[in-house]
């Protein structure tokens, strides 16, 4: 019977408690200042995106400098959003006019190279093999490695993502299967000739 009753009793709190413990992790005090946003900046994206677009490297690397660049500027919006979410008064003070032009900046670059990113993406996702022809026989192989693949899926995470992942691992499972054979083939013609 205590044990029924000890149970029962549970503090109530007020709702002016409740409020207070609910916006705590939101406190102003955590977001960063003026200071930090006026140094942040999305307007230096000319030379990895020139880089990324390069059709001279290797699509890997392009790639990865697509994941790279696409992740920071996604990270920099996020950090805009979040400072003026928790403090509304950075975009309405007195000249805070360049940190809402910057935050505008950010979004629009981080759209921009979305786009540009996910055109590439799917163009490797659909089309990620290629003939070549090894010891006078035609081979099936991997356009580049599979698992920058997924995680340039991870992180451009579009609705379609499982998708996406179904047909890199059906294009890794065809790779694997013709280059397979070949090894066999190859290596019992070394057992025939010793």
């Amino acid at each position: 019977m205590l044990l029924l009753s000890s149970a029962g009793c549970v503090k109530e709190i007020t709702s002016d408690e409740r409020l207070e413990r609910d916006t705590r992790s939101v406190a102003v005090k955590d977001a960063p200042g003026v200071e930090a946003l006026s140094k942040l900046t999305c307007d230096d994206t000319s030379a990895p995106l020139n880089k990324a677009r390069d059709v001279n490297r290797p699509e890997s690397d392009r790639l990865v400098d697509y994941v790279n660049l696409y992740s920071s500027l996604k990270d920099r919006t996020h950090t805009f959003e979040e400072a003026m979410a928790r403090n509304p008064d950075l975009s309405y003070r007195e000249g805070s006019q360049g940190l809402v032009n910057a935050k505008d900046t950010c979004i629009q670059q981080t759209a921009d190279v979305r786009v540009e990113f996910e055109t590439y993406l799917r163009e490797l996702v659909s089309v990620p093999t290629v003939q070549e022809i090894k010891g006078g026989n035609t081979v099936t192989v991997a356009r580049l490695d599979f698992s920058t693949l997924r995680k340039a899926i991870e992180a451009l995470d579009p609705d379609d993502r499982e998708s996406l992942l179904q047909s890199v691992n059906a294009a890794e499972k065809r790779v694997s299967a013709t280059s397979l054979p070949a090894e066999d083939a190859s290596s019992g013609g070394k057992r025939r000739g010793k």
